[in-house]
């Protein structure tokens, strides 16, 4: 905002110094104007030296309105005139040529001045409206995404008259409640596992404190009945399948959904889809001196949701950027038992056959990740949008091609 009012001001003072600059110039360009009379006056002279007072045609002339030559007949009168004039020496005669200059100095600067006000008030309104409409505006919500990061979700984000931040202020809005009930759910996530793993911990001391006690016997050697030492044992044994359940309860609470997957599925263009994806990735891949083709295909009605779609192939194709050989990228289509076939193809897999199974479950990571950041969610994410749209994907390593399918189910 400060450098705007900076700029402001320094617009004002170029202003005033082309005011100056302006009316200097046309001061000096309506003096100069204003001595064309006397070029007339030098030609008119020229013409009587030449071809002599009567043949002087005065509508020729636009300053010089009248010629006396001086005489016996009019030497009280030739000094006076209504004019202004100049007197010339002409063949050893006086000649009195009058003139008119038809300028006003005053009348063009005044014009000028006029003119160069006007625009500079309408550049001033603009600047200032754009200082009140646009950039105030803007620098009152430049704080909102610091305070977002912070962690402040409960900052209010003002609507504004204008309409030029409208679309801004309604997506940052709701990416401020997206956050805060993304902090709320993860609250009360974090808060369910803790009720869950000291629950479980509590209900796991029981059976450990039995075997506990079984075992500080059995090493006192205070059972020396048989049939008591296999009461015992079948008594540990029974405790251990206790322990294996809860540990069971941990893993399958920790394996759970952690991810809310909204799908809105509809009948829709397969053409939606693979035109976000190659408007997209056209220009990203060609600065990457990747060659990216798409193959022709039918455009068919699918049942998908178009976002979630978009998304699947992205993730897929960004995974072939990160762990491709960075030559090619494809894309081609295959319909099959009332099933579109979508698959996206790339060189340089290094994956084994053991791998290849596991690259749909979440938090994994295969021998090729190397120093690729990552959390093992992306292919995990594909397979549980896909299934939520009625559809699958899969994926095939062969002679190092990568090929991972995502099927669309068609309408």
């Amino acid at each position: 905002m400060k450098r705007f009012n900076a700029f402001i001001i320094i617009f004002l003072v170029i202003i005033g110094i082309i005011f100056f600059t302006a009316n200097v110039l046309v001061y000096n360009l309506d003096i100069e104007a204003s001595g064309q009379y006397r070029v007339e006056a030098n030609r008119i002279a020229i013409e009587i030296s030449e071809k002599g007072y009567e043949k002087i045609e005065l509508s020729n002339y636009q300053h010089i309105v009248a010629i006396r030559v001086l005489n016996n007949d009019n030497s009280n009168s030739f000094y006076e005139s209504e004019y202004e004039y100049i007197i010339k020496e002409i063949n050893g005669e006086l000649y009195r040529l009058d003139y008119i200059t038809n300028y006003d100095i005053s009348k063009n600067i005044i014009v000028l001045n006029i003119s160069i006000a006007a625009i500079s008030l309408l550049t001033a309104a603009v600047l200032f409206y754009v200082r009140q409409r646009i950039i105030k505006p803007f620098n009152m919500l430049s704080n909102v995404p610091y305070e977002l990061s912070r962690g402040n979700l409960t900052i209010p984000v003002k609507e504004q008259k204008g309409k030029y931040f409208g679309k801004f202020i309604w997506g940052i809005d709701l990416l401020r409640e997206h956050l805060e009930n993304q902090k709320e759910k993860e609250l009360s996530l974090q808060k369910d596992k803790k009720t869950l793993l000291l629950s479980i911990s509590h209900d796991i001391k029981t059976p450990l404190g039995v075997i506990e006690l079984y075992a500080k016997a059995i090493e006192k050697n205070l059972y020396k009945d048989k049939k008591k030492q296999m009461e015992i044992a079948a008594s540990i044994s029974e405790k251990c399948v206790e322990i294996k359940k809860y540990i069971s309860d941990i893993t399958k609470a920790s394996s759970e959904d952690f991810l809310n997957f909204n799908v809105k599925s509809e009948e829709v263009y397969l053409s939606q889809i693979i035109d976000s994806i190659k408007a997209f990735y056209d220009d990203k891949l060609k600065l990457l001196e990747i060659d990216f083709s798409v193959a022709c295909y039918s455009n068919c009605i699918i049942f998908a949701d178009v976002d979630r779609s978009v998304e699947v192939l992205q993730n897929i194709i960004e995974n072939a950027v990160k762990y491709g050989d960075g030559k090619k990228i494809e894309i081609s289509f295959e319909q099959e038992d009332g099933c579109i076939l979508v698959s996206v193809i790339n060189g340089g897999c290094t994956l084994s056959v053991n791998e290849l199974p596991h690259i749909f479950d979440s938090f994994w990571r295969g021998s090729n990740t190397g120093s690729n950041s990552g959390n093992g969610l992306g292919l995990y994410i594909c397979r549980k949008l896909m299934h939520a749209m009625d559809g699958d994907i899969f994926a095939e390593c062969k002679n190092g091609i990568m090929c991972i399918t995502a099927v669309f189910r068609m309408v």
